[in-house]
């Protein structure tokens, strides 16, 4: 089913989104955009998610350890959260449909590079290049923006595109490893690649071309160089402290300290440069820097207990439940996406109509009682409780949290920089994914017994987490109400 939004005057579309349409004179297709918009997507979360039964098989066929594969992982979202700070805000200069379409275009050749790999550096540029899509889902977002001017309609519809980002149903990570068991890992490398090539090729026909309003011509490229590089060897210098003990600190010191001269550097020359990647007063803005604390602290308190806390509960033969990889996944990350992914248009709906910081709220609130569930019955050695702290999970955080704040780098970007929240946004989603691993693993390697079968390290990194998302919740409360998104009464 087609919708197509009623048509509005020239200046108050550009005035009310932020963007120039390059309009054919015919309405909008929406089926069509939300056809193209939700392939683009699932190709991304392919590129996050897929590959994960398969890293055991890369090791083994690349004749090499975890470790190295595990560093190739870390260029993919390492890279996804440098090129998300600056890419949306390339494509409101020169186009979004034309950036969306190259990023696509670069993951397929990456997915090709790492599907050839033969040893671990070759397979290390395809993982970075594959990175470079990072801001699909933002990206995706400002698109229909641009075409759906009705808060409800727009809101039902980022729910169902933004549900996507938390797993395709569950789908993808057993499809992973049935295509890793059967064909080997190079098979799902192939996979992505198809799915991004018709990604690109629904983008490039079905959707139409946009940028920001008229203004603005050129790209802060030295601005974007000194914050690609903070938040990079930020990155960097989390996951080698991550190693803890067998850590290089003199490296951590390093890069921690290019991080934030890095950092000094973007500040001032966003205060100096004619056209900033980043102006000072949208960067002092209460929406600005509430968003981000909001998002990064919900990352890091949430993502590693459903993608590293939990599934290695359920497989630990001593403390845990002693599953298999792939019944750890039907008991915990499956329901947890089904869940997310039903309840995402909900959420997207409710915010639109009940408020978007309400809406948030309730799911910040619903993750701390999940995760609070998870923490109490986790020394139970329950199938059942493990399965309903994961749905519950998957509803509050992965359906609602995930959703809203995704949503609110859209909704509160500035119109004459719609690109700048939603890419900000973005990298504060992957600086947080990788943090959290970094403090809740640290967290249960501190407060784990002697006794292997004991259960008191898993609990004390759920409570760290749960902690981490109180913060979050408070600092919600100083996020300010996006007006023009929400349907009056």
């Amino acid at each position: 089913m087609n919708f197509s939004p009623a048509p509005a005057p020239a200046g108050e579309a550009a005035g009310a989104l932020g963007g120039l349409d390059e309009r054919s004179g015919r309405p909008a297709r929406i089926g069509a955009l939300m056809a193209a918009l939700l392939v683009a997507c699932f190709a991304f979360q392919l590129n996050a998610s897929m590959l994960s039964p398969a890293l055991s098989d890369m090791a083994t066929s690349l004749h090499t350890s975890s470790v190295s594969i595990g560093n190739t992982q870390t260029a993919f979202f390492t890279s996804a959260a440098v090129f998300s700070l600056f890419l949306p805000r390339l494509g409101d200069l020169i186009g979004r449909r034309r950036v969306l379409v190259g990023m696509l275009a670069l993951m397929v050749i990456g997915c090709v590079i790492s599907a050839l790999a033969g040893n671990v550096p070759v397979l290390f540029v395809g993982r970075v290049l594959q990175g470079i899509s990072g801001p699909t889902v933002p990206l995706c977002l400002i698109m229909l923006r641009n075409e759906v001017r009705e808060p409800k309609l727009y809101g039902t519809l980022l729910g169902v595109i933004t549900a996507v980002n938390g797993g395709i149903a569950g789908i993808d990570s057993v499809a992973g490893g049935s295509l890793t068991d059967n064909f080997g890992f190079g098979a799902v490398f192939w996979t992505m690649a198809a799915v991004a090539a018709i990604g690109a090729v629904l983008v490039a026909t079905l959707t139409r071309e946009s940028r920001a309003a008229a203004g603005t011509t050129r790209m802060d490229w030295l601005g974007t160089l000194f914050l690609a590089v903070s938040v990079g060897t930020l990155l960097l210098a989390f996951d080698e402290a991550g190693k803890l003990g067998s850590a290089n600190w003199a490296y951590v010191a390093v890069m921690a300290v290019i991080a934030v001269v890095s950092f000094a550097l973007f500040w001032r020359n966003e205060g100096r440069a004619a056209h900033p990647l980043a102006a000072l007063h949208h960067l002092k803005r209460r929406a600005t820097w509430s968003l981000l604390t909001c998002t990064l602290l919900t990352m890091t308190g949430v993502f590693a207990i459903m993608n590293g806390l939990v599934p290695a509960f359920a497989q630990d033969a001593h403390a845990g439940l002693g599953m298999s990889a792939t019944g750890s996944a039907w008991w915990t990350l499956t329901p947890y996406a089904l869940a997310g992914f039903a309840m995402g248009p909900l959420a997207g709906r409710a915010a639109a109509t009940w408020g978007y910081g309400r809406v948030l709220r309730v799911g910040l609130i619903g993750s701390v009682v999940s995760v609070a569930i998870l923490a109490a019955t986790i020394h139970l050695d329950s199938r059942a409780w493990l399965l309903i702290g994961s749905l519950l999970v998957g509803i509050t955080y992965a359906g609602i949290g995930n959703i809203i704040l995704n949503g609110l780098g859209i909704v509160l970007s500035p119109d004459d920089n719609p690109g700048f929240l939603p890419g900000l946004n973005a990298g504060a989603f992957n600086l947080g994914a990788g943090i959290s691993f970094v403090i809740l693993d640290a967290v249960q390697n501190a407060t784990k017994p002697s006794s292997a079968s004991s259960t008191t390290g898993y609990s004390s990194a759920m409570i760290a987490g749960l902690v981490l998302i109180l913060l979050a919740l408070a600092v919600s409360f100083l996020i300010p109400k996006p007006v023009k998104a929400e349907a009056k009464a």
